[in-house]
């Protein structure tokens, strides 16, 4: 697609006043790209395109027509952007019609010729001075371009009535396609016309030679008479009358004309003075002009003046002039001080700092503007960091720090990354953390955070003007790119092509700068000793959590973004690179530190309410509060474009395994705690003060969740959790660290089972330990209680009391273990059995001898807790039962099978109620 130009700005015109046919100069924008593009000129309503001569695109000579306005504008209209528009005007002069005797107080331009017989204007135009048809030939244009035929005859014009014209570039531009018999044609035509010029003279000559012959022999004539009177030598003679009477009407004439000549001579000096100062007003008006214009802040009127009053009179010899321009010099020296003045001054925006570059260029200012700036504007943004750092170490903290001209930037840049981080800032962490547009939040935020906000928000704000200001200047767009100044522009454009080392040393400087502040706040250690000193100062200050060093790397990640938008070369933008990946690992380390500390506080949310499973609330907040922390570390692990990862270097990864290891093991330590914990409040409920449903499967539907459990259940949760962790939660979460990126989750999850593991194995003893020491330690003086002996006794009858006083206990402790969880109650009650047979078997090989009702006694006890409790029985305890059935003597009476058998099914029958815990319908495999 073609580009659009812009319409046609007229800036200035020299002279800006005249009569008519004044050959004016006209200055502007976009005045054209050629002499064909030109299609209209008006000055004052009079159109002025026959007499334009297009210059350049800034550039057009013609001369004033004849307007009715007295003033008015200069409209260019081209074919490229159309009609114009102008910011100058022309006055366009009256002549008036003088008298050579008339008295005039201004200079009259003796170009008219006045006839006093007729007063007939004579005067010609400078147009009719250009016959139509020199040729007397049809004209045929060609197309060749003016540019070209400027170049090709240089110094000449294909104008016939210029002093430079040249017959070929005018046959060339108007005959180029005429036939060579046409040519003839004109030729011939510039002979008749020559030789009618040279007839006409000849003619005028012959016609008047009657009247010639006439006057001389009149003349001669009166000669020979006065010869023959001979009084031409008399005195009082006719000749000498004559004499003095054309003497005394000489001297007469000069005595009535002295008067006229002298006040004619006193006009011209006064019209030649007038005349001065009309035709130099310019020159003499300029200095209160430019201080005028200067107040008002027209630089470019200035500037425009300037350029015309050098051109004129820049070189002149006339002392006034040279005094007069001198002052101009002044005063246009006294504005290049005003105009450095204002673009070293800070703040500045970008388009106003190119404004000033341009003034300063175009009066030719010495040394190098463009270059002065950058250097004042690199100043400026590495103070207005260390205001802020000291602004922040002193508790001087300020919401907003940028303000006023700072923050504008230009209309054509795209939105700033800046504006998108003050939108789009959000910490993830448990729950969404979403900031308002306002910066009411900053308010809420730590220091430390609100200082990376500010200090990131000066960069952004003032290095992409920064950025675009020395791509201005090397490209060469700062300066004017007219012709008069191409040289220069070259000039200055090759200097800041020798200046690209120090630009891209100052860039490093204020990334460098703005990185080592970053760090001074949040990771001095990565500073060395004299670093700290000047970047440092944050004593005393608090360690931020996850979440807002989380908030400060997606700062940093946008303002990388923004500057990478700039096209600023990599290897400057590496430093920020290598702050991110710091900030990362940093962030994964507080983070992980953090949940290890919120872990250890879980267990004081333990509100010991078991579900259907036996399990508790806690190991699932375990497991959301992990989940949680990989989900708000989910952003500062993945990688962004050109980022390195965290795990890339194995001292980051072995630190990481530490810290997940370390939480497992808080948690491990905070169950095994809970286990050990004791409550001294009187009014706590025990679940063993519960009337209890065995047979209910959701048991603690109804349970008020503010209960305090006994120190025998408080065992049994945890042994559960413990359970529940090493089967269920601690896989989930190997799967959960692979899922975000972690790497030897197996060896995490391996480590953590094993401890919990050990935990619960502890655990177990020392709960089974509690309940079966009682039941084990109660056999022995249950069985020889009212001295019975093995020895001499009475025939069985049936299960004695001590046997049935141990099966409640046992049953007790199925109930408890069932309140609890129910796939907990194989495991105890397996255990707790092989206690009770194990004791049993060594308690009948201790007995010396037996009788035969004693034998019988035995193994009706024996057997009678062996089949009572046979859903539960181990290898262990099932030789145990059997080491003690062999001790027995045997029983070969059919009798006593028989009577044995009867008090086995009596005592069954009898205690079939509590016995129906121990059926299979109830219980689960047994776990060893």
């Amino acid at each position: 697609m073609s580009r659009v130009r812009q319409p046609p700005l007229v800036t200035g015109i020299s002279p800006n006043e005249g009569f008519p046919w004044t050959k004016v100069t006209i200055r502007g924008e976009n005045l054209g790209t050629g002499a064909t593009d030109l299609i209209g000129l008006s000055i004052c309503g009079h159109n002025c395109l026959l007499t334009a001569e297009w210059m350049s695109a800034s550039k057009i000579v013609c001369r004033v027509g004849p307007a009715k306005n007295d003033k008015g504008d200069i409209i260019v209209t081209t074919k490229s952007g159309g009609g114009g528009t102008s910011t100058v005007s022309f006055r366009l002069m009256k002549q008036e019609k003088i008298g050579i005797l008339d008295q005039s107080a201004v200079w009259v331009e003796e170009m008219n010729y006045y006839d006093m017989r007729t007063d007939r204007n004579k005067g010609i135009s400078p147009l009719s001075l250009r016959p139509a048809n020199p040729l007397g030939i049809d004209v045929h244009k060609g197309k060749i371009p003016q540019m070209d035929l400027e170049g090709l005859f240089q110094g000449m014009s294909g104008d016939f009535t210029s002093e430079n014209f040249s017959a070929t570039w005018y046959l060339i531009e108007n005959h180029s396609a005429t036939s060579f018999d046409q040519l003839k044609v004109a030729a011939n035509f510039l002979r008749k016309q020559a030789n009618k010029k040279n007839e006409g003279s000849l003619a005028y000559v012959k016609g008047g030679l009657s009247t010639f012959f006439e006057a001389q022999d009149a003349l001669s004539a009166i000669h020979q008479k006065l010869e023959v009177d001979g009084t031409e030598k008399v005195e009082g003679s006719m000749t000498q009358k004559l004499e003095n009477v054309l003497n005394r009407a000489s001297n007469t004439a000069d005595t009535l004309f002295q008067e006229v000549l002298g006040r004619k001579d006193k006009a011209d000096s006064t019209r030649n003075a007038l005349n001065v100062l009309q035709r130099f007003k310019f020159l003499f008006n300029l200095p209160l002009n430019i201080e005028r214009n200067i107040q008002k802040g027209d630089y470019d009127v200035v500037i425009n003046d300037y350029e015309k009053a050098k051109s004129l009179f820049g070189k002149t010899e006339v002392r006034v002039f040279q005094k007069v321009y001198a002052e101009v010099e002044t005063r246009i020296d006294a504005l290049r001080i005003l105009l450095m003045d204002k673009l070293l001054e800070m703040p500045s925006t970008l388009l106003d700092q190119k404004r000033y570059i341009r003034y300063l260029s175009d009066l030719h200012t010495p040394g190098d503007p463009a270059w002065k700036c950058i250097m004042a504007q690199h100043k400026w943004i590495l103070q207005l960091m260390q205001s802020c750092r000291e602004n922040y170490v002193k508790g001087k903290k300020s919401a907003t720090v940028l303000h006023g001209p700072m923050l504008d930037l230009d209309s054509d840049v795209r939105p700033s990354p800046i504006s998108r981080l003050s939108q789009t800032t959000s910490v993830k962490r448990a729950s969404s953390f979403q900031s308002s547009r306002d910066d009411s939040w900053r308010f809420k935020a730590p220091q430390l955070v609100t200082f990376v906000d500010n200090l990131t928000e000066i960069v952004i704000s003032q290095l992409p003007n920064f950025w675009k200001l020395w791509i201005s200047y090397v490209n060469g767009s700062l300066f004017s790119e007219t012709g008069e100044k191409s040289e220069q522009v070259e000039k200055l454009k090759k200097n800041a092509r020798s200046r690209q080392n120090d630009f891209k040393k100052m860039i490093q400087e204020v990334i460098n700068s703005l990185m080592k502040l970053i760090r001074g706040a949040l990771l001095p250690s990565s500073l060395v000793e004299a670093e700290l000193k000047q970047y440092g100062g944050w004593e005393a200050k608090v360690e931020l959590s996850g979440q807002w060093l989380t908030h400060i790397i997606h700062t940093m990640r946008l303002n990388y973004e923004s500057l990478t938008a700039l096209e600023i070369p990599n290897d400057l933008l590496q430093t920020i690179q290598e702050l991110i990946l710091d900030l990362r690992v940093h962030c994964l380390m507080i983070t992980l530190q953090q949940t290890a500390d919120d872990v250890k506080r879980l267990a004081e949310k333990e509100d010991w309410v078991v579900d259907n499973e036996g399990i508790t609330s806690l190991p699932a907040q375990f497991e959301h509060q992990v989940v949680q922390t990989l989900q708000a570390l989910k952003e500062t692990i993945n990688c962004k474009a050109g980022e390195t990862s965290i795990f890339q270097h194995e001292r980051n990864q072995r630190h990481v395994h530490e810290l997940f290891i370390k939480i497992m093991k808080v948690f491990i330590y905070s169950l095994e705690h809970l286990s050990t914990k004791t409550e001294g409040d009187p009014e706590s409920i025990h679940l063993t003060s519960l009337p209890l449903d065995i047979s209910s499967p959701d048991l603690l539907g109804n349970l008020h969740e503010n209960f305090i459990p006994s120190p025998e259940q408080r065992l049994l949760i945890v042994i559960s959790n413990c359970d529940y962790l090493a089967s269920h939660t601690f896989n989930n979460l190997a799967e959960q660290f692979e899922k975000h990126g972690f790497q030897g989750t197996e060896k995490i999850a391996q480590i953590s089972i094993n401890d919990v593991k050990y935990l619960d194995q502890r655990l177990f003893e020392t709960y089974i330990e509690l309940k079966s020491d009682p039941i084990v330690g109660s056999l022995e003086p249950g069985i020889y209680a009212g001295y019975f002996d093995w020895k001499d006794c009475l025939a069985p009858t049936g299960v004695r009391t001590y046997l049935k006083e141990a099966l409640v206990n046992i049953i007790a402790v199925h109930a408890e273990v069932f309140t609890i969880s129910k796939d907990l109650v194989p495991r105890v009650l397996s255990q707790i059995i092989a206690a009770v047979a194990e004791e049993m078997s060594r308690l009948m090989q201790c007995v010396s001898s037996f009788s035969k009702n004693g034998a019988l006694q035995a193994k009706l006890e024996i057997c009678a807790l062996r089949d009572a409790v046979a859903s539960f029985l181990t290898p262990d305890s099932i030789s145990s039962f059997k080491q003690a059935l062999e001790t027995l003597p045997h029983l070969p009476n059919g009798a006593h099978k028989k009577l044995l058998e009867e008090l086995l099914n009596k005592f069954k029958s009898s205690m079939h109620l509590q016995l129906t815990c121990f059926q299979p319908s109830s219980r689960s495999l047994v776990k060893t």
